[in-house]
């Protein structure tokens, strides 16, 4: 028992840096969006398309990940994914046409749905070993990672070409995924196959009684992932084409948004133990939806008179909106591996296949909904979805406690 008390503390440390490393990577392109959207000379539109490469990436990783660490276990699919994702991003960086825009969006999305697949198998083998739950702080560590990232990326704006940006951080994050990849748990340990006490499946079908709680969850986790897309995606856009916020200030609505998942995510471990993941995940998707479309409007209706005041106002609203994302997806991955007779890979793939791919999908539709009824109004599908991720929170209340 001590030797696996000791082996899971060691798997808590090194997963808190691969978060932490997950965020840095796959973010480090968010502010360098304008100048690469520029450089391959793509109109909203178009670029809303280019991410739907990322979204077919990431279905098929998170599909295929889940049965390969059923079978493999989660450490041996997280070394092979910790080099597919520098590798993307550092395609993402050095494009100069949507050809390769596209394949680099790809393989981010392949490698880091597999990831993070991956990362939330051992999150929840690792809380049942010691006892306790860390799974939002696992979380609360990709996003100090998204910050760490946009702030960098904002930072080196004026000295670093996006290629030089994204290709240093591949490099550094890809040589700290392999130190830390080597301390997590091993497949006898991360319950890959169950916890032993119930007989799991390697599969769960698609459609029938059995896959309605999987469907609502992963929806409900899509409505965060759509809103979290969109707030990293079109963020920037939103201050510098209907603002006029100058390049590194218009970073600043993304950051907020991160520095505020990183307070609800450190925090939210504390809320599910206190108030249960239905009343959180209720109130936090419903007030966070609401307040940021609000401060959206109202921030544009107020930037041609008082700029600096519209520029609070709008990222208070992406505050309200990270504060209320940050619990969500760790709340539904845990209702997800807690179905009973499910494994928990397979149970965390599924609701990844329909959430992580929503994350790249909700945002290419937030660009097609832009050319039509301009940005701001392209908005309110994000919040909306945040909002009835909220509501469908319900369905944490059947998962096997």
């Amino acid at each position: 028992m001590i030797t696996i008390t000791n082996q899971a503390t060691k798997a808590r440390n090194a997963l808190w840096l691969m978060f932490f490393v997950m965020g840095v990577v796959s973010m480090a392109w968010v502010p360098r969006i304008p100048e690469i959207k520029t450089a391959n000379a793509l109109t909203d539109t178009q670029f809303g398309l280019v991410l739907v490469a990322s979204s077919v990436g990431a279905v098929l990783g998170a599909q295929l990940s889940g049965r390969a660490i059923h079978r493999f276990g989660s450490r041996p699919v997280m070394y092979v994914s910790s080099v597919i994702v520098p590798l993307g991003v550092s395609l993402m960086g050095l494009s100069l046409n949507a050809f390769v825009l596209v394949i680099g969006l790809f393989v981010m999305g392949f490698g880091y749905a597999s990831l993070d697949i991956g990362g939330n198998a051992q999150a929840v083998a690792i809380e049942k070993h010691l006892g306790k739950r860390y799974i939002t702080s696992f979380h609360g560590m990709w996003s100090v990672g998204t910050l760490a990232a946009t702030l960098f990326g904002a930072s080196v704006a004026y000295l670093l070409t996006p290629a030089e940006n994204l290709v240093g951080v591949s490099l550094v994050g890809m040589v700290v995924f392999f130190m830390a990849t080597r301390l997590l748990l091993p497949s006898s340990l991360d319950e890959h196959q169950g916890d032993g006490e119930v007989e799991t499946k390697n599969s769960v079908p698609w459609f029938g009684l059995a896959a309605i709680p999987l469907w609502i969850m992963g929806i409900g986790a899509a409505g965060s992932f759509i809103a979290e897309g969109a707030a990293a995606d079109w963020g920037a856009l939103l201050l510098r084409d209907h603002m006029d916020v100058d390049r590194g200030f218009n970073a600043s609505a993304f950051a907020t948004f991160a520095a505020a998942m990183i307070i609800s995510r450190f925090l939210g471990d504390r809320w599910l133990e206190r108030w249960g993941p239905f009343l959180v995940v209720r109130f936090l998707g419903v007030v966070g939806g609401s307040v940021w479309i609000a401060s959206i409007f109202l921030g544009i209706w107020l930037s041609g008179t008082n700029p600096l005041l519209a520029l609070i106002v709008v990222n208070t609203g992406f505050f309200f909106a990270g504060m209320a994302i940050g619990p969500m997806f760790p709340a539904f991955i845990l209702g997800a591996a807690n179905i009973k007779g499910v494994a928990p890979s397979i149970g965390i793939a599924r609701i990844g296949v329909i959430a992580i791919g929503a994350y790249f999908v909700g945002p290419s539709l937030v660009g097609v909904l832009s050319d039509l009824v301009t940005l701001p109004l392209a908005m309110l599908y994000p919040a909306g979805a945040l909002v009835l991720a909220g509501y469908l929170a319900r369905v944490l209340r059947v998962a096997r406690k």
